[in-house]
């Protein structure tokens, strides 16, 4: 289903706004004690990117029919969550990387030490949202659940992991299988956990709609990554906000290297196909997550 002209990007407004306040809300002030800290974090957290995986959760919580108000708290912590990581990604020790969101990344804002620290206290914030926000409102073992696939999303079976993954891959060849593993822990983990958080919103949520909600968010997850891999070939640094080619300068893996260009668009496609036939039970309420399953393969930056 493809949406009306006006429909995709009013709900992406719409959330993106929503997220930003709800940020704002749970970041630390920027003068608050140690204040270089906390504008490190907000400067990292604040202020840009296209909060795909907020937006999921925001999505998913209206199609299971969640309460709205409690989908604000799992959107931070899944954001906070990325928001590290990229802070810690664009380290020298890491991408190296000079440009993020269209500004200087944080280390290069901040310095080394500082930007590490923010990457740090990010992720923790992200835990601490999800164990104190809304006191009663889910029952204490959703709660608990919730925290535990956001843990296990972001870390080394996970996120973090699959980063290792794709440091160690650098220069080498792999098969096809091989690079959907690494992106199913690298980009993958966290996606696939935006949609849960947002279905456990629902308490009452049924096993079998949240199984098919999961493999909706694999496929989404492994098609975000290949487009990725597409605009770093195709796109350019002021439209991306982040330098252009970087992949092919590392000599890293990727879709197109493996696919090439065409071959890597058949396969996104394919997956946004298998995402959607995953919300066929799911009525109209769900129309957000079929407008992200096909925005993530359109998008330009």
């Amino acid at each position: 289903m493809n949406p009306t002209p006006d429909a995709l990007p009013a709900f992406l407004g719409d959330c993106q706004t929503r997220i930003e306040r709800a940020l704002d809300r749970w970041l630390p002030a920027a003068d608050a004690h140690p204040a270089r800290l906390h504008a490190a974090m907000r400067y990292a957290a604040l202020d840009g990117g296209k909060r795909v995986r907020p937006v999921l959760v925001y999505a998913t919580g209206q199609a299971v029919g969640a309460d709205t108000e409690l989908l604000d708290a799992p959107a931070v912590a899944v954001e906070c969550i990325h928001a590290y990581s990229l802070v810690h990604d664009d380290l020298p020790a890491m991408d190296d990387d000079d440009l993020r969101r269209g500004k200087p990344t944080c280390h290069k804002a901040f310095g080394e030490a500082e930007a590490i620290l923010a990457g740090d206290a990010l992720q923790t914030l992200a835990f601490h949202v999800l164990a104190h926000w809304a006191p009663g409102a889910l029952p204490p073992e959703v709660r608990l659940r919730m925290i535990d696939i956001l843990a296990m999303a972001a870390g080394s079976r996970g996120m973090v992991g699959g980063q290792m993954i794709d440091l160690q891959s650098v220069g080498q060849s792999l098969a096809i299988a091989e690079l959907e593993d690494m992106h199913i822990h690298k980009t993958g983990a966290l996606i696939r956990a935006s949609v849960l958080l947002g279905a456990l919103c629902d308490p009452g949520i049924d096993s079998p709609l949240l199984e098919k909600l999961d493999h909706y968010a694999k496929c989404v997850g492994l098609a975000f990554q290949i487009q990725d891999d597409i605009l770093d070939v195709e796109g350019e640094t002021e439209e991306l906000g982040k330098a252009a080619g970087a992949d092919a300068a590392r000599d890293k893996p990727t879709y197109p290297s493996l696919l090439g260009l065409d071959g890597a668009r058949a396969r996104a496609r394919e997956l946004v196909e298998d995402a959607l036939a995953s919300l066929r039970a799911l009525d109209h309420r769900a129309d957000p997550l079929r407008w992200l399953a096909e925005y993530v393969i359109a998008r330009r930056a």
